[in-house]
């Protein structure tokens, strides 16, 4: 298992060292895998792969489901782009599994309203509607190695489809943490994400019915298939510090800093800050930032830098189970911004 990650180390090494090519932005798909669904992560402006932990871990850095305690179950409800219709439902399920191992389930939805079907001849629509859904779904296994490295692999199933054209497929994600200070305030990550091969859209919609002449007034009618071309998925490799500063056992204020390496479009740059009260109350804030994020015109982003939450959490039982909301923003420009609202509960 080790030599696997020292495998994934150099493969993500070598990737960031040829990735963020601009000149390829919009040639991959499947893009709806970027959008962070997760509440708390999203409030630091996905900057928090070195620290974070249990079930959203699964999207910025596997290695971190391994820090779950016993079981941990949340879901949000993301407005995305407010003022576009599109909303994110996810639900995220990481259990323990030994003495350090743990087994992870994610599930996200994406889904765009009702879509009026219109044609050639029926331009203005009155033909009924269509739901466009996409959807992935990861199962994920992370495990302590030592009391200072940990590691995870995601395989994860993508699903994007409207009535009648579909494109499915399959990638894989695996990171790893180290964990060292002496109260273990500090942390370093990396992670491959979006490893798959190529998808492609098939189905009745990529055809054409048509007529043809045979010949001395007589025609036939046939069906043509078009095969639409494959493309790629967006890796990525994210790299990722972390550092706890503890003023006391019941404050604690963590920093994050991370790098992301993307091989269709820009690089990113994220740093975020989290201040937790007796891990009753927390507030975050984060920012990301890429090239020309402040243009306009040569923004290739709709993201335009800041986000902020905050969780609050009720003890629920005297083994330490944690009932918590969760609740970020991130600004974007056009539209209203995205909302996360979410709940979980770690038993």
């Amino acid at each position: 298992m080790k030599k696997i990650f020292i495998i994934i180390l150099a493969l993500g090494t070598t990737m960031a060292a040829n990735a963020g090519n601009p000149d390829r932005a919009g040639s991959a798909g499947a893009s709806h895998i970027l959008v962070n669904p997760w509440a708390r992560s999203s409030g630091l402006g996905n900057s928090s792969m070195a620290s974070v932990n249990g079930p959203e871990a699964m999207f910025l850095n596997v290695a971190g489901l391994a820090f779950v305690r016993k079981t941990e179950l949340t879901f949000t409800n993301n407005q995305y782009l407010v003022g576009s219709g599109i909303k994110i439902n996810a639900l995220g399920f990481g259990q323990k599994v030994g003495e350090s191992g743990a087994l992870g389930i994610s599930v996200s939805s994406m889904s765009f309203g009702e879509i009026p079907i219109t044609e050639v001849d029926l331009p203005e629509g009155g033909i009924g509607t269509f739901s466009p859904v996409f959807t992935n779904i990861g199962l994920s296994y992370a495990k302590g190695f030592s009391n200072s490295i940990y590691g995870g692999i995601t395989a994860r199933l993508i699903s994007e489809a409207i009535y009648n054209v579909k494109a499915q497929g399959i990638a894989f994600d695996a990171g790893i943490r180290y964990v060292t200070g002496e109260k273990d305030n500090i942390r370093f990550g990396i992670a491959l994400r979006n490893v798959g091969p190529p998808m492609r859209y098939r189905g009745d919609g990529l055809s054409i019915d048509g007529t043809i002449s045979t010949g001395s007034g007589n025609t036939t009618s046939l069906t043509v298939d078009q095969r639409a071309d494959k493309f790629e998925l967006p890796s990525m490799v994210n790299v990722g510090f972390a550092y706890d500063f503890i003023f006391s056992e019941k404050s604690k204020l963590t920093g994050n800093l991370q790098f992301t390496s993307n091989s269709f479009t820009r690089d990113q740059f994220g740093i975020g800050a989290e201040y937790s009260f007796n891990n009753r109350f927390i507030l975050r804030g984060g920012y990301a930032y890429e090239t020309n994020i402040g243009n306009e015109e040569e923004t290739m982003t709709v993201y335009v830098g800041p986000s902020a939450g905050l969780t609050v959490q009720i003890p629920a039982g005297k083994n330490g189970t944690l009932f918590g909301f969760d609740y970020s923003y991130r600004l974007t420009n056009p539209f209203g911004g995205v909302h996360s609202l979410g709940v979980h509960i770690d038993i």
